[in-house]
């Protein structure tokens, strides 16, 4: 007679044998003892947990000679023939094999004949998670009523590919996995049914390594039983080889190491696994689950069934956790976990273990932010109470003991200037620079001059001619905009003269024109922006002249009716109501001091002032000494960084 493999041999033939379902087993029973069965059955979870030993099962408990009843006789017709198979009525279904419409067909079209000899014609469908779309919905109408001699019985290992209009017509079962204690019982029955001995490490091991599946534990014990041979009893380290799992003193010194530090020591005993023909990847996955057991030794020294190991190798597992902090332990344990896919999957294993090992080994050591808190307060009264540095510093350079500014105090105001006499600020032009050229850092802006209101027009004697461009369409305009005046095609000509000195950020014109662009950036913050980036050429109760390099994009912009009345009526408000506005083609180094420009180099100065400031502190010197600190940028605050700003609104 052929041999009989343990998985099937001791397969569970009533609810009762039923290991780790008791919540199956129970509601089933009880819907039979009550008469109420369903027409359709859903037992989904992972493999070997009893999911199509529980269809079986069923299958007998409905069809039992004696039922329907919760616990069949085992003995008669029915029960005996569904037990080896060869029941006519009881048809077994792979739907990895048989998914198609067709084969859907063809089960319907039996279903309508009553059964041969039992109560109920039953289908079991194994994997029916493989059926197609078309499948389905063939069998959507009979399985939501069948005949009622008819049952249906699905298993599945993934339940979220089953249709939910299938899963509502169906009473769903989740089949869990099953603890280890549970497997480790099962283990030691068969073991003594079958008249073996063994060592409880081993069936701890056999337990462990079927992760929650029953099918997996009895194919391991009929593994372990074959390498022992006739008559030998199985040992710990017989079942550790066979099964390529590591020994758990070997974890436990690989933790040793990897706790204290001890790199060298890791990698050698990497190298003792792998000389032994051990799986690396199984090796890991032990240690990360030896690294769990470590946690929950430090923080549960007491909760004897939160890790499933012995007594005495619980003592060496407390003794070891002590040495460490539960934080250091959890950064372990979350280390390996990350690194876990790169050692199962990578090119090399063993390599990428080793590597792994020395990382979590070589980890820099923890401190905690109260102990920090501490050391920085101790520091600052070493340096005898400085204050911190505050987020900007003037330009003075050191102030390290300085009273910092608070953070909601308002950011200083400059007092509003006396409405400025006719100003004129004559610009200068000169060769244009390559396109690529850093733009330099002389005349950013435009000054007081002796050229006189004549020498700002062309060689004619005329008025400085409007730089031409197409308008901008996404720039706002009045709500009822005149008609757009026609848009000179005459080329514009570049002013001559010699480039004046900056102007100051007091002079009358600049502060004229600032408020002007805050007028517009009030109203509209797109043409305001186009006006920080040209040049003041002239600012006075007769003309607002604004300068853009030649064939600048934003000169066209300001041609447009719309934006151009905008800026007029906010010259007029300021500058009087006679004034005019007009955009004119200067050179490049002329637009050196326009306004976006300065807030830009204002806002630069402010930073290397603030880091400065902050570097020459007594209290960041000391942390960079002492703390091994480093400062890597320094960050202005909000109403700091808007002080730097050309608004003077902000």
């Amino acid at each position: 007679m052929s041999y009989v493999v343990l998985a099937r041999k001791w397969r569970p033939q009533t609810f009762s044998d039923l290991v780790g379902q008791d919540h199956v087993a129970t509601t089933l029973a009880n819907s039979i003892a009550l008469g109420r069965i369903a027409h359709a059955f859903l037992f989904t979870g992972v493999r070997g947990v009893g999911k199509t030993t529980s269809a079986r099962i069923l299958a007998k408990a409905l069809n039992c000679e004696k039922g329907p009843t919760a616990e069949p006789c085992l003995t008669c017709s029915p029960c005996v023939d569904i037990m080896n198979g060869a029941d006519l009525d009881v048809i077994e279904m792979d739907a990895a094999s048989n998914r198609g419409i067709n084969d859907i067909r063809e089960l319907q079209q039996t279903l309508a004949y009553r059964p041969a000899r039992d109560r109920f014609k039953i289908f079991i469908v194994d994997e029916v998670h493989m059926l197609t779309n078309e499948a389905w919905n063939a069998f959507l109408k009979t399985l939501e009523e069948p005949p009622p001699h008819v049952k249906f019985i699905f298993a599945t290992t993934d339940v979220h590919k089953v249709p939910v209009t299938i899963l509502s017509r169906c009473q769903r079962y989740d089949f869990k996995l099953i603890a280890a204690p549970a497997v480790a019982a099962r283990v030691k029955h068969v073991l003594a049914a079958e008249g073996i001995e063994a060592e409880e490490g081993a069936v701890k091991l056999v337990s462990r390594e079927a992760a929650g599946s029953m099918r997996d534990a009895m194919s391991l014990l009929d593994q372990v039983i074959a390498w022992g041979g006739p008559g030998e009893k199985i040992t710990t380290e017989g079942a550790t080889r066979v099964l390529g799992v590591a020994d758990r003193s070997i974890l436990h010194r690989l933790a040793t190491a990897v706790v204290r530090g001890e790199a060298g020591a890791a990698i050698e005993v990497v190298g003792e696994l792998a000389e032994s023909g051990y799986d690396i990847p199984h090796v890991a996955r032990d240690f990360l689950s030896h690294l769990r057991d470590l946690v929950i030794a430090k923080v549960a020294p007491e909760g004897r069934g939160l890790a499933d190991v012995p007594e005495d190798e619980r003592a060496d597992l407390r003794a070891l956790a002590a040495e460490v902090s539960t934080e250091d332990l959890s950064r372990l344990h979350l280390g390996l976990s990350r690194a876990f896919e790169e050692v199962a999957h990578g090119v090399s294993p063993r390599a990428s273990f080793e590597m792994v090992l020395v990382r979590l080994a070589r980890r820099p050591p923890l401190v905690p932010i109260d102990e920090l808190l501490r050391r920085l307060g101790e520091l600052e009264r070493r340096v005898g109470g400085a204050t911190p540095p505050s987020g900007g510093g003037s330009g003075g350079g050191g102030g390290g003991g300085r009273e910092a500014p608070r953070r909601d105090d308002a950011p200083p105001r400059r007092e509003e200037p006396t409405r400025p006499s006719a100003r004129q600020a004559p610009v200068a032009s000169s060769t244009r620079a390559e396109d690529h050229a850093p733009e330099p850092p002389g005349p950013s802006s435009l000054g007081p001059s002796s050229l006189g209101p004549s020498s700002l027009g062309p060689p004619s004697g005329g008025a400085p001619v409007p730089a031409s461009a197409p308008a901008s369409p996404g720039l706002p305009s009045p709500a009822s905009p005149s008609p757009r005046p026609p848009v000179s095609r005459e080329a514009p000509r570049e002013l001559h003269g010699t480039p004046p000195p900056t102007l100051a950020d007091d002079d009358p014109a600049l502060v004229a024109y600032r408020d002007i662009v805050s007028e517009v950036h009030a109203r509209q913050p797109a043409l305001a922006s186009v006006l920080e980036h040209g040049a003041l050429v002239e600012a006075s109760p007769a003309r607002l002249v604004i300068g853009f390099e030649h064939g600048s994009f934003l000169a066209g912009q300001l041609q447009a009716a719309g934006p151009r009345a905008a800026v007029l009526e906010a010259a007029q408000a300021r500058l009087g109501p006679d004034v005019t506005f007009e955009v004119v083609s200067v050179a490049r180094e002329a637009t050196g001091g326009t306004l976006a420009k300065r807030a830009a180099e204002a806002l630069r100065m402010r930073v290397a002032d603030a880091e400065r400031e902050v570097r020459e502190h007594p209290l960041v010197r000391a942390a960079v000494e002492v703390l091994g600190a480093e400062l890597r940028e320094v960050h202005l605050a909000p109403e700091l960084a808007n002080a730097a700003s050309w608004d003077r609104r902000s």
